[in-house]
């Protein structure tokens, strides 16, 4: 039977099991496992004596300034030079706080992992050293007490959310296929080879395709797990793309030189290295580590450097290339470190990401002047020129190897073009009027085919302006009426004229275009 008594120095009772400390978490905290509850209660347990149990704020002069005069008064006192011993040693655990906070708010990995166990350490031995803090029974003392508890409790549920958000698992669950597919499939490099199946690269592709769609909700926490698994995930790709193009120019024939036999042996260790490192990146090797292998990497380099190809630039090169590989290989065991960058994983702030925005906002500025005015004839020349003008511009940013930034750079280009698609079947319509006579002796399926393509340039400005999600019934709305004018067009008979048949199928890519395009605009895609 639990036990409660009141503290005389809150005058609240404490006491209770564990699963009170867990409902005062919220309701929207995932559930913890069943030795993390008993974590969860021994942890309170043993520091129920630091908290209170109404909500409230860590101890701050900021936080103690929108608590009432009676704080305001309370930190001023704090703030001045002869503090409380207590008040001193709040602050002092409060800066140490504040220092392991930055760890948890970016923390990307799971509760499974040492850095978690480790954060968790701290936090707890944090809470020990406010229960060991004397109040002396004086309510300010007590109120700074329970704050600077309440900080590390909102602490350890955020560390816990970050572990196990829905998300965060989704990027593991890909991980772990992405895992799978190197296991069955980088047994050749393991051997020297370069054989890599259709199947492997298909599928380590949609594995990246997969992850640059996970939505992080601007979370620095998922965005870093994002950022981290990706590079993991298209290192592996670049490694096997580099290895197979490598073997197609190497090695040379042993008989043209002595030190050729030296450089073709070691070009094949290079083959091996490959598989281990790429075993290595996607966590699937327990024999080998990445110290070693960059051991055995500069080993290698070693070998090659004691090679006497002097007067042979032939061999000369080929020694050049192989160390080069080496290096390329080497720089991929530093992706730990990258990935801890914010620059890397906050694309918000990224130069190539600004660049892209910039241009968006350019062509949303064209966009509403096209759509606002009524007889647009007069600025399709110049606005298509303009819009030319940014597919150039999108052209010319690097996305680096990071593939959020190219599929960022992807759908800004199709946003571009469909503007352009919108002003060439705009102007073709108005043209087509000039020449009644011609239209009146054209074939009949001709002309509902350029029926189609009228409704078609009706509903792409819709669409083109449609700013809602797929829950929409303007979304539902659009989505049919596309659907009816592909219907149409399977409907219409050629009967053997081939203009017909061109413009049918040039309607019908339009058309599938305009619906891609009303995906894109409400998949919610972030980067």
């Amino acid at each position: 039977m639990s036990q409660r008594q009141d503290d005389p120095e809150r005058g609240t009772a404490v006491g209770g099991g564990a699963e009170e400390g867990a409902a005062s978490l919220g309701s929207d905290a995932p559930a913890p496992s069943a030795p993390s509850r008993r974590r969860g209660g021994a942890r309170r347990a043993c520091c129920r004596s630091a908290r209170g149990a109404a909500p409230g704020r860590a101890f701050s002069s900021s936080a103690a300034a929108t608590g009432g005069s009676s704080e305001t008064g309370q930190t001023k006192r704090m703030d001045m030079g002869n503090q409380h011993p207590s008040i001193k040693r709040l602050h002092e655990i409060q800066k140490e706080v504040k220092e392991i906070e930055q760890q948890v708010v970016v923390f990307s990995g799971l509760s499974t992992d040492r850095d978690y166990k480790k954060l968790e350490r701290s936090l707890t031995k944090q809470l020990f050293e406010i229960d060991s803090v004397d109040t002396e029974g004086k309510g300010d003392i007590q109120q700074a007490r329970k704050r600077a508890a309440q900080e590390i409790e909102r602490l350890l549920k955020e560390l816990e959310q970050n572990a196990n958000h829905p998300r965060r698992l989704e990027i593991e669950a890909i991980f772990k296929e992405a895992q799978s597919l190197v296991e069955r499939e980088i047994t050749p490099f393991y051997k020297g080879g370069n054989c890599i199946s259709d199947e492997f690269e298909e599928g380590i592709q949609d594995i990246v395709l997969r992850l640059t769609q996970v939505k992080t909700g601007g979370k620095v926490s998922l965005r870093k797990a994002r950022y981290r698994t990706l590079t993991k995930v298209c290192a592996v790709q670049e490694i096997i793309e580099s290895g197979v193009k490598q073997q197609l120019s190497l090695p040379l024939s042993n008989d043209a030189h002595p030190s050729v036999s030296k450089i073709n042996s070691v070009m094949c260790d290079v083959n091996k290295a490959r598989g281990t490192l790429i075993a290595l990146l996607m966590g699937v090797s327990s024999n080998d580590t990445c110290r070693h292998l960059s051991c055995v990497l500069t080993g290698l380099i070693a070998d090659l450097d004691a090679l006497d190809v002097c007067g042979h630039t032939e061999i000369r090169n080929y020694r050049k290339e192989v160390v080069e590989e080496i290096n390329k290989l080497q720089k991929y065991l530093d992706l730990e470190e990258e990935a801890d960058s914010t620059q890397a994983y906050d694309l918000a702030q990224n130069q190539s990401i600004l660049k892209i925005e910039e241009i968006r906002k350019k062509m949303k500025e064209i966009n509403s002047l096209l759509l606002k005015t009524e007889n647009a004839a007069d600025l399709f020349l110049g606005s298509r020129a303009e819009l030319q003008g940014l597919i150039a511009r999108l052209d010319e940013v690097s996305p680096g190897k990071n593939p959020c930034i190219r599929e960022a750079r992807r759908r800004a280009v199709i946003e571009v073009q469909t503007l352009i698609t919108y002003i060439d079947l705009k102007e073709a319509l108005e043209k087509r009027k000039m020449y009644s006579e011609q239209i009146a002796a054209e074939h009949q399926s001709h002309k509902a085919v350029w029926n189609v393509l009228g409704n078609l340039s009706q509903i792409q400005q819709e669409v083109i302006s449609f700013d809602g999600n797929r829950t929409d019934k303007n979304y539902m709305r659009l989505e049919e009426l596309l659907t009816k004018q592909l219907l149409a067009l399977d409907a219409v008979d050629p009967q053997g004229d081939e203009r017909c048949k061109t413009a049918r199928k040039q309607a019908v890519k339009l058309a599938q275009n305009i619906l891609y395009y009303l995906d894109m605009k409400t998949d919610e895609w972030e980067y």
